[in-house]
């Protein structure tokens, strides 16, 4: 669209027509740049694969000036590292789905990215909130047989590699949790638990999962953004877990239609974790955050697994979820002529 500021013109002489020719060909320009303008736009609207790249663009550039910006708090100490770490998500995950939308979209309704009213049954989201506990018997089962995985022979030096990089980013995160006062249990809130639950949300669920799901079967939709999810993390040690995770944030998401589901189960989540540390460093309780919720009980492992799948299944059918016919940011339907 242009917006141009009004030159008035006097045609009987020669400046007016100097101008009248000016305004011609301006009328010409936007007469060219809407038909590029409405040819991209159809392009848009029936391209995945050109979405899906603008989308990628989009999340690489913004991704590094994110690195950029974190990387002038380097050296400030704890807080500095935490605030460049919140930078840095909210380049990473927050921005991207963000402007990518106002780009493909027209309407400029957030809806479309997920972020829609929760409609009845309002239970539903504490359904949601219950399953991140319920299900941390199965969580831990899954981190221990995933890290229990060896890799042998020619695999040895990358096993070597992935398990430095976990140790790295286990290092990083107990630094970060070490606090007992009140003003870093906010920040540590913030930084670790409230932007990631927006960003990440936004990201694997209100652009991927979307998308996904208009291309497939919503189960391989919900499973594969999940293994997606996972994966960005670049963490071989806590992949199933993860991706265990993303599945149950996955089919909340789908089944409410609403990314505020998702986004409380997942601040939930992290947030939990922030305050047992905080708790553990005031001396208020003793609890091993690692293996929190975990038990050698074969029953209360499968009465979790039971529960949780229980649970699930029950909403699933209770709220009848939509297919998610509003119009996604990936993969809009097609319009009717």
């Amino acid at each position: 669209m242009y917006i141009f500021w009004y030159r008035p013109f006097d045609p009987s002489t020669s400046s007016g027509f100097r101008d009248l020719g000016f305004y011609a060909a301006k009328v010409q320009k936007v007469y060219l740049c809407s038909k590029i303008n409405l040819i991209m736009n159809d392009n848009l609207k029936q391209s995945t694969g050109i979405r899906i790249l603008i989308f990628l663009v989009i999340l690489f550039i913004s991704g590094l000036i994110g690195v950029a910006a974190s990387a002038i708090f380097m050296f400030a100490g704890d807080t500095g590292m935490k605030l460049g770490q919140g930078i840095s998500s909210i380049f990473m995950f927050v921005v991207p789905p963000i402007v990518y939308y106002f780009i493909t979209r027209k309407e400029h309704q957030m809806k479309d990215l997920g972020l829609r009213k929760l409609t009845p049954p309002w239970w539903l989201i504490i359904i949601g909130a219950i399953l991140m506990f319920i299900s941390l018997p199965i969580s831990n089962l899954l981190t221990e047989w995933n890290e229990g995985m060896k890799l042998e022979g020619a695999f040895q030096m990358l096993e070597d590699m992935l398990k430095t990089l976990e140790q790295t980013a286990t290092d990083l995160t107990e630094r970060m949790l070490n606090v007992d006062t009140i003003g870093g249990l906010l920040l540590n809130l913030i930084i670790i638990a409230l932007i990631p639950a927006l960003g990440e949300e936004l990201t694997f669920r209100g652009v991927i999962q979307q998308g996904l799901t208009r291309r497939m079967n919503p189960h391989v939709a919900i499973i594969l953004s999940a293994a997606i999810f996972s994966f960005i993390h670049f963490q071989f040690y806590g992949f199933l877990t993860r991706m265990f995770l993303g599945m149950l944030l996955g089919y909340m998401f789908y089944i409410t239609g609403s990314l505020w589901t998702s986004i409380l189960m997942h601040f939930l989540n992290n947030g939990s974790a922030v305050l047992i540390y905080y708790l553990n460093n005031k001396g208020i309780i003793n609890v091993d955050v690692d293996h929190f919720g975990s038990t050698q009980s074969v029953w209360l492992i499968i009465a979790s697994a039971v529960v949780t799948i229980g649970l699930i299944t029950w909403s699933w059918i209770k709220a009848q979820p939509r297919k998610q016919v509003e119009t996604t940011p990936l993969t809009p339907p097609a319009e009717n002529n």
